[in-house]
């Protein structure tokens, strides 16, 4: 099989639990918090690597705890990350 190479987004997507959906304004408790890697990017790299494909993801990721997560699972999927970049940025306005 031909190398697959996915340029994309990564995210770190965080979501709580609720009963029910709150109503504008509402506030609402939450329950089981979890963390899960995501992006459109990462979701095909890691979709094309589970049927098989040799996957190379390209995408920039931060330089913490999010990023390191994030990485740590595509690397565990078997996903070549060495494209990924992960410097600290600023936000010089």
């Amino acid at each position: 099989m031909k190398p697959i190479l996915v340029i994309g987004s990564s995210n770190a997507d965080m979501v709580i639990r609720v009963k029910e959906l709150p109503l504008p304004g509402q506030t609402a408790m939450g329950a089981d918090f979890q963390t899960f890697a995501g992006g459109k990017g990462a979701n095909q790299a890691v979709a094309a690597r589970r049927v098989g494909g040799n996957v190379r993801f390209l995408a920039a990721i931060g330089n913490d705890e999010l990023g390191k997560f994030t990485s740590g699972i595509y690397e565990s999927e078997g996903i070549d990350t060495s494209d990924v970049s992960n410097e600290q940025t600023t936000n010089d306005t």
